[in-house]
């Protein structure tokens, strides 16, 4: 795909027209409370994998409505003293997958926690934790279940597991609770922001082309998927437009960005057609710390930065770990 978003001298400025909910924080102050109510109860099991740099944990906690969420934590191989912690999303249709494909944050030093998604899994890498929650009719995927009603929709129970799963990681005995960074590529880098929002004592956040962005310009913008399930839906059913843009006011990370605080690092792909720049642009321009910085991929479609994107977290992200 050619450029097809804005120029970049104008998504340097562009603001969202997203219109935030008059009771954003009180609707995720209740539905955090309500989980909070459940006991976390995390435990880690340790398990062999055949490598014998890193020691690899089985986790299981307590996520939204205290159904079990699984995970993954990652230490370097002999640790013994607490260490900075790396809390990780994944992207849309994967899962936590197999251990030994998560070496980055260990092998740079860190414990590193991996959040497994609830009832995805099955697309590019498998997932252990199913969504016993039901859904009205939905278009096939998960964008629209639930969508006729923020307390039922779909996001609502993955982002209160992503804060679940920051609370899992820091009550580890060698994770170092106050210093903790989050970040995710596409979906998972959605699900940073809506952490990033909602827990505010984090030390950094790293969402990498993030997905869940400006709502009402990725439904317009783009034909791909998973934006366009929200338009196939609405092509069925003509009556829930205004309810449907309703319940996505609340799930916007816009309107999660505005509410961060810890400095952060996002990327951009000028060619993404799957979240187009100008809805990551919206995010990083609402973004409520001015100690903030966006790569920017000119000739790269959704696969973003890849491993550019790696090195330039390995070089920003430790700085703040270490100094938290």
């Amino acid at each position: 795909m050619a450029l097809f978003d804005l120029p970049l001298d104008q998504l340097r400025s562009y603001r969202s027209s997203a219109v935030e909910p008059a009771d954003f924080d009180q609707f995720w102050s209740k539905t955090l409370a309500e989980t909070r109510a459940h006991g976390l109860d995390p435990r880690f099991e340790r398990v062999e994998t055949g490598l014998t740099s890193v020691e690899v944990y089985d986790v299981t906690f307590a996520g939204f409505g205290g159904q079990p969420v699984k995970g993954w934590f990652v230490l370097p191989a002999g640790t013994a003293r607490p260490l900075p912690v790396v809390v990780e999303f994944i992207g849309y249709g994967g899962g936590r997958g197999q251990a030994h494909t998560h070496l980055l944050w260990a092998s740079a030093g860190f414990a590193h926690f991996v959040m497994d998604t609830r009832g995805q899994g099955s697309g590019w890498a498998t997932g252990d934790t199913p969504d016993p929650v039901g859904s009205a009719p939905a278009y096939p995927g998960f964008m629209t279940r639930g969508i006729t009603d923020p307390h039922d929709y779909y996001y609502r129970r993955v982002f209160t597991d992503g804060v679940r799963a920051v609370e899992a990681a820091r009550s580890h005995p060698l994770s170092d609770a106050s210093r903790t960074a989050v970040t995710g590529v596409s979906q998972g880098g959605g699900i940073t922001l809506a952490v990033g929002g909602l827990v505010p004592d984090l030390v950094a956040v790293a969402p990498d082309v993030p997905f869940l962005c400006d709502f009402p310009r990725a439904l317009t913008l783009t034909d791909s998927r998973p934006y366009r399930e929200v338009g196939d839906y609405l092509k069925t059913h003509r009556n829930l437009i205004r309810q449907t843009r309703s319940t996505l006011g609340y799930f916007d990370g816009v309107h999660f960005a505005a509410r961060a605080t810890a400095p952060a690092l996002f990327s951009t792909a000028l060619e993404d057609g799957v979240c187009p720049p100008s809805t990551v642009f919206a995010a990083f321009n609402a973004y409520g710390n001015e100690d903030k910085a966006i790569e920017v991929y000119d000739f790269n479609g959704h696969e973003g930065g890849g491993p550019f994107q790696q090195a330039a977290q390995l070089a920003w992200l430790p700085q703040r770990l270490r100094q938290g």
